[in-house]
């Protein structure tokens, strides 16, 4: 059961170790585009070329889909970034249902687990498997791998391992369920000290706030990269506000006497934007209905002497 490209080498992995996949579960096409064609989810596209059996509820609670998943008789039941499921459907196989969560459980129990980790500045994060229970994301846990976040490392770039990493850890699970050799440890067990939450993330929570240090600023900017995108509003001289997205920055700590925010520039090589303890030398931008470009290539095309601050 899963949906986006996360979960995508999970399901490979299992099909390319000879494992029988008795159906695999994932969102509804939906329409996108100017044209509004209707797209498959990650999941699905690669299900049909592996010729596997797809099923798409629109609810899961739909008696009709509960009595189809009945019907296919599957020991195990693997969840990989699908939504949150009714007990009727995860207590139904006789092995249980497991998730792969991209954390350290219990750490970072919620949506957005990769992009909290790089927020708040963590310097190792990882994967784990657990069994689903009632309450989300708190289940004994059957398995985890650690892996060390980059001091510069985007949250897209972490995805993309963790995605590799909980590949192999999804394999080395069922074949612990298989054996009969998994041990599930209370999650209750391995909590120390405060637990840190990862609920979604809106549009609202991605403004960047420049009168805070420069390593809290880049960490926010990089752990929101490239998506949902870290903020700022460029502000001319009449107070006329445009979006400005961040999407990579390098932390300066140095001193100086400009008000946080101040935008500094020789409008042609550099961006930097003052903070408190210093400034955030901007690498990768992107201006309210253009694209994403390096600096170098926005402040050839951009008149910044209309803009003297952000905010």
């Amino acid at each position: 059961m899963g949906t986006p490209d996360f979960a995508v080498p999970a399901l490979k992995k299992l099909v390319e170790n000879n494992y029988h996949i008795a159906a695999v579960i994932t969102a509804p096409d939906k329409p996108s585009g100017r044209g509004l064609k209707m797209n498959y989810s990650a999941v699905k596209e690669y299900a049909l070329s592996a010729g596997l059996k797809v099923l798409q509820p629109e609810k899961l609670k739909n008696p009709e889909f509960i009595q189809e998943l009945k019907q296919l008789n599957a020991d195990l039941q693997i969840v990989v970034a699908f939504r949150m499921l009714p007990e009727v459907i995860w207590k139904m196989p006789p092995l249980g249902t497991f998730n792969l969560h991209a954390s350290l459980l219990p750490q970072y129990r919620g949506a957005a687990p990769i992009n909290y980790a790089i927020i708040n500045g963590e310097k190792k994060t990882g994967v784990t498997t657990f069994f689903l229970q009632h309450e989300i994301d708190t289940g004994n846990i059957i398995k985890q791998q650690e892996c060390i976040i980059g001091e510069n490392e985007t949250a897209g770039e972490l995805h993309d391992r963790l995605m590799n990493i909980g590949a192999d850890l999804v394999l080395e699970t069922v074949r612990l369920v298989e054996q009969n050799k998994a041990q599930p440890v209370p999650q209750k067990m391995l909590e120390n000290g405060q637990l840190k939450v990862a609920r979604k993330i809106f549009k609202d929570d991605c403004l960047i706030h420049w009168n805070q240090d420069a390593y809290v600023i880049h960490n926010f900017i990089r752990g929101l990269s490239p998506y949902p995108t870290a903020f700022t509003y460029l502000v001319d001289e009449l107070g006329n506000k445009q979006i400005f997205k961040i999407y990579n920055s390098l932390p300066e700590i140095c001193s100086n006497s400009h008000k946080a925010g101040t935008i500094l520039t020789d409008t042609k090589t550099y961006l930097k934007i003052v903070c408190n303890n210093g400034c955030i030398n901007l690498l990768k931008v992107q201006l309210a209905g253009k694209k994403a470009m390096p600096v170098v290539e926005f402040l050839r095309g951009f008149n910044t002497s209309k803009i003297y601050s952000v905010g």
